[in-house]
């Protein structure tokens, strides 16, 4: 029997494949180019600037108005009337010393003008800095002239109205803030000095205007209340952007800036504590308002340590809700005393 028919028999060879023969030849098919790649879309890279709100507004103002930096100008506004405390209302005092006020506040937005100029490369590799309108590109160097200018032509005709003593105290102010811009601003604790130097000369331009001498407690009080202020602005600083924009920062440590806020606080009460008993002229009352200082200071503290703000000194005054009811409650202790 055939063994092709044979129960145990091999099916047969496919015949595409059978011994003898080629396999069909398939029509080539042409193979279509292979697309290239996409290119992924690159990663977006977060903006390194932290959540500043304040860095946000000042990108909305005008740059020449965000030159001169109205976001500052409050602390002439918080020490150049401390000088009307103990009965400087009388007479054009108030009128006078409004008139100081305007003047530091060109004063201070000139320095503030001059200090980009000189800064601007810096302040580009700054990560909010760089959102200066210097910095940015938003303004240029020339216009930064010629607004530096425009203010200056501006104080002139107010220091002549204020007197020789006003215009004294605000060149010194000027003078001690171009040296700070041009090289005291590097040099560790010098700096921190110079600024809060820069607010007790708006503390006696103050008292200037509204000819009494200045109170000294109370100049002590300024200039150690503003360290604690500055010196907490420098722990932040180094906490967030380290030593490259600042080079004075290499002379501190987040351990020594504890240490001195620590002692600047002290000295602050006890000065504030002096000033009540020797020269205010205010009744024993008075003396409650040190828990509001010690409230306003601890507060502080508390901002720059533990939650490790401190950045916007003036912010964290004006709009921080504990300053705001403390400082509404300093003033209601204060007011029987200045109406008396």
């Amino acid at each position: 029997m055939n063994q092709l028919t044979r129960g145990g028999a091999h099916p047969p060879a496919d015949p595409d494949t059978a011994p003898g023969t080629h396999p069909p030849t398939r029509p080539a098919v042409a193979s279509e180019p292979s697309a290239p790649p996409k290119a992924e879309a690159p990663a977006a890279v977060p903006d390194p600037s932290p959540p500043d709100p304040a860095v946000r507004n000042r990108r909305g103002l005008p740059a020449p108005l965000a030159l001169l930096r109205p976001g500052q100008w409050p602390k002439n506004l918080l020490v150049v009337p401390l000088a009307l405390l103990g009965g400087g209302w009388s007479g054009d005092g108030a009128v006078r010393v409004g008139l100081a006020l305007c003047a530091f506040i060109l004063a201070s937005s000139l320095v503030y003008v001059l200090n980009d100029i000189s800064d601007v490369e810096r302040d580009k590799r700054h990560p909010v800095k760089r959102h200066r309108p210097l910095a940015s590109g938003r303004m240029g160097v020339p216009a930064a002239w010629a607004t530096a200018a425009a203010l200056g032509a501006l104080l002139g005709p107010l220091l002549h109205v204020l007197g020789p003593g006003s215009a004294l105290v605000v060149g010194a102010y000027l003078a001690v803030n171009g040296a700070y811009s041009w090289k005291l601003k590097h040099l560790p604790l010098v700096d921190v000095f110079i600024v809060a130097t820069g607010f007790v000369l708006r503390l006696l331009g103050g008292y200037e205007a509204t000819g009494r001498p200045a109170e000294m407690w109370l100049v002590l009080t300024v200039l150690a209340f503003c360290l604690v202020l500055i010196l907490g602005k420098r722990r932040h600083e180094l906490s967030v952007s380290g030593t490259g924009h600042r080079p004075a920062l290499v002379g501190y440590s987040a351990h020594f800036l504890d240490m001195v806020l620590v002692l600047c606080s002290a000295l602050a009460v006890v000065g504030y504590l002096l000033y009540l008993r020797t020269e205010s002229g205010f009744g024993p009352y008075a003396l409650l308002t040190v828990v509001c200082a010690l409230l306003a200071l601890f507060r502080y503290l508390q901002v720059v340590v533990v939650d490790g703000g401190g950045g916007e000194p003036v912010r964290t005054l004006l709009r921080d809700r504990v300053m705001l009811a403390n400082s509404a409650a300093w003033g209601l202790l204060l007011l029987p005393q200045l109406a008396a």
